[in-house]
């Protein structure tokens, strides 16, 4: 992966199309967060970036939902798209594109598409029988659903008996270049355990599935009587906004420049759509196939599945509200393995942010710059890093540290990428207290003493640079009190702060004014109870 990923000049991704059953939860939040931070890391190293997200708004659930609620389809469609806009402003997710399936540039597309499917034989009228999900918007299997009759993921939903006639998919046609993908492609799903469920799905024979439904009011119609399938919709969605404002809606020029995206990052719910049907369409259209899909884990909260009926639901507006969005993001991208499932507990999470961003890195820079006030001036102390020697423990670390954190960040093991940069940090503070700066100034050794407080400065501000993508407003404030202009939100970044000179140990100009010190990272407190 780490390749595949590294060696593009451009660089595409997307979050799923969100359903807009329900306002934004901590699962959408969580991918969200998770394909800013790779977009912003290839920002940073001046690659051009296309971040997509955006919501899925056709179906059967939308249509029951609206009518819950006393409302048209579109209106709680336009309600709940502007929720999700509003939660990734408050996260600071930097996306590029945020595509809608009600948009009239996306019926075109999708029109294109199907004509296209169509036209290769692909598509043809059948007989559908079985028990459907209207939550998953999908038929299921007898035997992979409850005792209770209800859907293996909306565990209190019982599932709704269909007989009608619709239109088919030849995904059968596909199962031997399918095979073929998986096989020439060994990182085309990832992590390795997602590929096996997929392999697994895929041994088992693959079947045509059904693309429309019937007496469905809420949705893009083919012909009178029938509306197209919420999925074979929506995934054109990405395609959709891969448009600029000023383009003709044509499949030609929405894959002129942007296709194929480099990575489709997604929920393992909805990894067979990604996986198996959405490779398959793409062959029948005689499009090229997406570069990835990674499908991540679930999460929990306090070691229990979360849902409305439990009541124990983490809502992510209300906890970016008390804790802000670099907090959020922190956690979740540095205490979870991207791709394995993950918990949640507010005590932890209070822990893990004062541990590492208020204590490790908050003060270890507030008393590093107190101390360069004191004994060089205010400045950035007057050191040649290029002659500072080798076995300096903070130079050796650093100038290694680049190469291991694009590594990581490649193979969005984001926590690794974390780790890396915070073991530079907690290196950092061991050395000063180590060399104990304010002993060898008290005895007259300037030189020296300019060399420690160097050496913890520009490890600092490495960390801060690279973990700019995860946390850019602490990155921001960290530049700025180092004394130099940055703004890690500018989508230019890349060009303003290159990567090749900020990336590196030792860029830190000697001499230059420093900020005055304040906490970068204000301690948080556990809630009391009510």
């Amino acid at each position: 992966m780490a390749s595949a990923i590294a060696n593009c000049h451009s660089f595409a991704i997307t979050t799923p199309l969100y359903y807009v059953n329900g306002l934004p939860h901590i699962g959408s939040a969580y991918t969200t967060i998770a394909a800013d931070v790779i977009a912003r890391f290839h920002r940073l190293q001046g690659h051009p970036v296309l971040m997509i997200t955006g919501t899925d708004e056709h179906g059967q659930k939308i249509q029951r939902t609206a009518e819950a609620r006393q409302k048209s389809p579109q209106d709680h469609c336009d309600e709940i798209a502007v929720g999700f806009q509003s939660l990734w402003q408050q996260l600071n997710i930097a996306y590029d594109r945020f595509s809608r399936t009600t948009a009239p540039r996306h019926e075109a597309i999708v029109r294109e598409f199907f004509q296209r499917v169509w036209d290769n034989g692909d598509i043809y009228e059948g007989h559908q029988q079985g028990w459907y999900c209207v939550s998953c918007e999908e038929f299921k299997e007898e035997r992979d659903l409850l005792p209770n009759q209800c859907c293996p993921i909306h565990t209190n939903k019982p599932v709704e008996w269909r007989d009608e006639q619709n239109y088919f998919f030849r995904l059968s046609k596909y199962q031997p270049q399918l095979e073929a993908l998986y096989a020439e492609r060994p990182d085309f799903i990832q992590p390795p355990t997602r590929r096996n469920e997929v392999l697994s799905f895929v041994e088992r024979g693959l079947q045509d599935f059904s693309i429309s439904r019937v007496n469905v009011a809420w949705g893009m119609p083919t012909d009178p009587d029938h509306t197209l399938y919420v999925w074979f919709d929506a995934l054109l969605g990405y395609v959709t906004a891969l448009l600029d404002p000023e383009d003709e809606p044509t499949l030609d020029n929405a894959i002129a420049r942007w296709w194929p995206i480099n990575v489709h990052l997604i929920g393992k719910d909805i990894l067979r759509f990604h996986a198996v049907y959405w490779p398959a369409m793409l062959m029948s259209a005689g499009l090229p196939i997406s570069g990835q899909v990674f499908g991540h884990g679930f999460l929990t909260k306090d070691g229990h599945k979360m849902g409305k009926s439990l009541g124990n639901t983490l809502d992510p507006v209300d906890l970016v509200s008390r804790y802000g969005a670099d907090a959020v993001r922190y956690y979740f991208t540095k205490e979870i393995e991207f791709g394995r499932d993950g918990d949640f507990n507010e005590t932890r999470f209070i822990n893990v942010l004062n541990a590492d961003l208020a204590n490790d890195l908050g003060n270890l820079l507030n008393r590093t710059l107190k101390m360069a006030g004191r004994y060089c001036q205010g400045q950035v102390p007057q050191v040649d890093p290029n002659q500072i020697t080798a076995d300096n423990a903070l130079k050796s670390k650093g100038q290694v540290l680049a190469d291991t954190v694009a590594i990581a960040y490649n193979a969005l093991a984001f926590h690794q990428a974390c780790e890396g940069i915070l073991g530079l940090v907690r290196a950092s503070n061991k050395f000063l207290d180590d060399t104990a700066p304010w002993t060898l100034y008290k005895q007259g050794q300037q030189a020296e003493t300019e060399t420690v407080l160097y050496s913890v400065l520009e490890s600092v501000r490495l960390a801060a640079y690279l973990l700019s993508p995860v946390v850019p407003g602490l990155a921001n404030a960290i530049y700025q009190q180092l004394g130099l202009e940055a703004d890690f939100n500018d989508t230019t970044i890349g060009q303003q702060l290159p990567y090749r000179d900020h990336s590196q140990w030792g860029y830190l100009p000697p001499g230059q004014p420093l900020g005055n010190a304040q906490p970068i990272f204000q301690r948080l407190e556990l809630p009391t109870a009510p």
